[in-house]
């Protein structure tokens, strides 16, 4: 594993340091979980886009650099250092963009990669169903073949859908052939959310946001062009999918190196009033977070040389997964009391707090991932 980076890897890092800090918004905008704050991150999006900072990874046809995936993880880095604006459109360039190069027509790339880069189409993830949370094969929404229409009709209900209430389309799972065992008979769609048939409802959550939403299909018809990959064999490109939400693509090292340097300050700051057990909890989310990092640079070893992610990414979203959460519980007990009442950047520990603690929730439940490293990985029987 090559662990220095060289000359052109450094330049790169300068440049994307000095863009990003002579223009990431200030003040921090607000959330993208409400529609005001959605619309902000959108034009931060399409600032990101015009300067081809958005993908830059991908290729320039489609608005990226064609940068390496070192690069990637180090303008991730200065992204996060920089303290720039949570990607609201994350799950479609970090989730499903992977699987449409890996699974996708030369027409389905050329034709929704270059909205997706740009922002013009914002992407939701239809997984969940009311009674298939974690079990995303035991999903219940059906296809129905529509030949005289060169298409298939959708009826079902897909639940939890992160920003389903401001996204313009969605990719998800849907079961074509009620027949087959519970992993095949699956056909991976993308959904236009404007299709007639469609009704999304919004999920308000505790804290006021609206991100959430609840989206029903009745007779929705979806053309065979937004089939992704083969009908029948939607598991397959699901797994890719999620491999990458669990592993690679979605929560990249900066996010948790930035948020174990924003610690340190903060217990700098609070030094008289901590004690060493906070002290040593500081040290042992700090090394974490290098962990991830180092572990994060052999999986792109490995990528570079031809491999590619498998079951292996639930060990990895296990670990980020609760490593955001102590993160922040850390400094929710620095901050005491206050926690509850700050404004300004110390407000971001307790919003950064509730949303770690869905991170054992989603991509898949922590307890179903250490089923999968227990099965999949270290291989021991099923009980």
């Amino acid at each position: 594993m090559d662990i220095e980076f060289g000359p052109d890897e450094e330049r790169f890092r300068a440049e994307c340091r000095a863009w990003l800090e002579a223009n990431v918004p200030r003040p921090p905008l607000p959330s993208g979980d409400t529609r005001e704050g959605f619309t902000a991150h959108l034009e931060w999006e399409r600032t990101l886009y015009d300067a081809r900072w958005a993908v830059v990874s991908w290729p320039r046809e489609y608005g990226g650099r064609e940068a390496s995936l070192w690069e990637w993880l180090i303008f991730e880095e200065e992204y996060y250092r920089a303290g720039a604006p949570q990607r609201v459109t994350q799950n479609g360039i970090f989730l499903l963009a992977p699987t449409v190069f890996e699974f996708g027509t030369q027409e389905q790339k050329d034709r929704i990669l270059p909205k997706m880069a740009s922002g013009e189409q914002t992407w939701c993830q239809g997984w969940s169903e009311p009674n298939a949370g974690s079990d995303l094969a035991g999903i219940s929404s059906r296809a129905v073949r529509d030949d005289a229409a060169g298409g298939w009709r959708l009826t079902g209900q897909k639940t939890w859908t992160t920003r389903g209430a401001f996204c313009t389309h969605l990719f998800g799972l849907f079961r074509t052939d009620p027949a087959a065992e519970r992993h095949r008979g699956l056909t991976y769609f993308l959904v236009d959310l404007s299709s007639p048939g469609v009704t999304v409802r919004g999920v308000e959550r505790l804290d006021g946001d609206e991100g959430f939403a609840e989206v029903f299909l009745d007779d929705v018809f979806v053309p065979d062009a937004d089939v992704l990959g083969e009908p029948g064999r939607g598991w397959e490109v699901a797994m890719a999918t999620t491999g990458s939400e669990r592993g690679l693509t979605l929560r990249s090292p900066g996010r948790f190196l930035a948020t174990a340097q924003r610690l340190v300050d903060l217990y700098r700051a609070r030094a008289a009033a901590a004690d060493d057990a906070w002290r040593d909890r500081l040290v042992d989310a700090w090394i974490d977070a290098e962990a991830y990092r180092w572990q994060t640079f052999a999986t792109v070893t490995a990528l570079a040389q031809g491999g590619r992610t498998g079951p292996e990414s639930s060990m990895v979203k296990l670990f980020w997964s609760e490593l955001d959460v102590r993160l922040h519980e850390l400094a929710l007990d620095l901050l005491g009391p206050e926690a509850e009442l700050a404004d300004g950047e110390l407000a971001s520990w307790m919003k950064g707090y509730q949303f770690a603690l869905a991170g054992p929730i989603y991509a898949g439940t922590n307890e179903i991932q250490r089923n999968v490293v227990a099965e999949r990985v270290l291989g021991l029987p099923r009980r």
